[in-house]
């Protein structure tokens, strides 16, 4: 089963990092967070990807072409033009990288990499996001609903500390980072059968989070996987510190490789 990585996006909440670069190749520590997504399902056994490229996208080509040069030692021999790699880090990946469009939605970019998927069942999650999700039990997970589609759902902490309050103006009770509102919400991780690309109707400018998921749900076909463990997108500079934070201290929950 392959797994399709949204990475085309314009990472504009993050935009102190992604004015040179794309969102998913800003670094944890010394790798790029896609480099973290893929080690999570790469631990399960899943070492195919097709990375949806989009705003500086070569960025990520250069970065996957000079992969030895990235994470090796070398050697560069001017003299007759010949690089020796020492102490070669590799992993078992295949990737296959398209150019999907700057400004095309996620439901285009997942339409227009149809032709590397095929007919067989496909994993697709964000760029930009991190978590200890066990893919063999979403994967499990989704051959037992018998349906189309499956999301990872999450139910976030708050953001902010809760007060509660008595009549004359004194707190009662204070709770750092609370419960959130008890919704769950998408955190990525779809496990998704080829019928999904049917619902994509509307060409590059199709939403996937839209109208293709919403007809799914309506037709019966979206299952969730409640994921009950970390998870965690990087949408600002804040964000970006703290995983670095995480990742730096040997404190990085979705480090499961």
């Amino acid at each position: 089963m392959k797994v399709v990585l949204l990475a085309g996006g314009f990472g504009t909440r993050l935009s102190e990092e992604t004015k040179s670069m794309p969102k998913p190749m800003v670094k944890i520590g010394d790798k790029p967070i896609l480099w973290h997504i893929m080690k999570t399902y790469s631990r399960y056994g899943y070492n195919e990807f097709v990375v949806c490229l989009g705003y500086k996208g070569y960025a990520i080509k250069e970065w996957f072409s000079n992969y030895f040069l990235h994470t090796s030692d070398i050697t560069i021999d001017l003299g007759n033009n010949s690089v020796e790699v020492h102490d070669s880090k590799s992993e078992p990946w295949k990737v296959t990288m398209v150019e999907t469009g700057l400004h095309t939605m996620t439901g285009g970019r997942i339409k227009q990499v149809q032709k590397y998927i095929g007919d067989e069942p496909f994993m697709l999650t964000y760029g930009d996001g991190v978590a200890d999700v066990n893919v063999m039990k979403l994967v499990e997970n989704h051959k037992e609903s018998n349906r189309l589609l499956t999301v990872t759902a999450y139910k976030p902490q708050g953001k902010f500390g809760s007060l509660e309050i008595g009549d004359s103006g004194n707190v009662t009770a204070f709770t750092e980072k609370p419960a959130g509102d008890g919704m769950w919400i998408n955190a990525g991780y779809f496990v998704c059968q080829p019928e999904v690309f049917d619902y994509i109707k509307d060409g590059d400018s199709t939403i996937f989070e839209r109208k293709p998921l919403e007809e799914l749900a309506s037709d019966g076909q979206m299952n969730s996987f409640k994921h009950n463990g970390f998870w965690k997108p990087m949408d600002t500079l804040r964000d970006n510190i703290e995983l670095n934070k995480m990742w730096e201290n040997n404190n990085a929950p979705w480090k499961i490789w």
